[in-house]
């Protein structure tokens, strides 16, 4: 797939199955995310890939973590916590390794990290695989990191869901440029 198809027709489907990507895959795919822009080569970025019974592992922290952190949860938001990471095969946290610099403020580096969150997206597109990015109330809080046993310098951006996409894929309506560029050529 060219570099440009891929762009516009990479979406996020709405179910993920089996298989996932190989190791081999795995392992171009995230040299794809560590191309992304870095400022003073920091390399902030971290992920965790989760699978087989690391997906119960991670189930057992949202609900740890909801228990004790979140305030009136219902039964009903506590399942969709506890069943959350079993909705694809293979689930990539993304985290951001913080580090105090002078000329890179956190949230740059956090945005390099989303960087090469879509990195992933756009190669796991390219090998015929496919993801969706989460966020809600397990990224963006200091206090999820320790239900993932990660140090208090790391902060999650997001969870990535990845898989062989099922079912029609959804219809990507083309977007009037128009209406999102103001050119100053004069």
């Amino acid at each position: 797939m060219d570099a440009i198809t891929n762009l516009l027709s990479r979406n996020s489907p709405r179910e993920l199955t089996l298989p996932f990507p190989s190791k081999e895959d795995m392992h171009e795919i995230y040299q794809a995310a560590l191309r992304a822009p870095d400022h003073a080569w920091l390399r902030p970025s971290r992920f965790i890939e989760v699978t087989g019974d690391g997906l119960t592992k991670l189930s057992k922290a949202f609900v740890e973590y909801a228990k004790n952190e979140l305030k009136d949860v219902t039964p009903m938001q506590m399942d969709k916590y506890q069943s959350a990471p079993f909705r694809a095969p293979m689930v990539i946290i993304l985290i951001t390794k913080i580090t105090e610099h002078p000329k890179v403020p956190k949230i740059e580096q956090m945005l390099s990290t989303a960087a090469a969150a879509e990195n992933i997206l756009l190669a796991l597109h390219a090998k015929n695989f496919a993801g969706i990015w989460r966020t809600g109330k397990f990224a963006f809080n200091k206090k999820i990191a320790k239900y993932l046993n990660l140090p208090s310098d790391h902060e999650i951006v997001g969870y990535l869901y990845v898989g062989t996409p099922a079912g029609a894929s959804k219809k990507i309506p083309e977007l009037d440029v128009s209406k999102f560029v103001t050119r100053w050529d004069k």
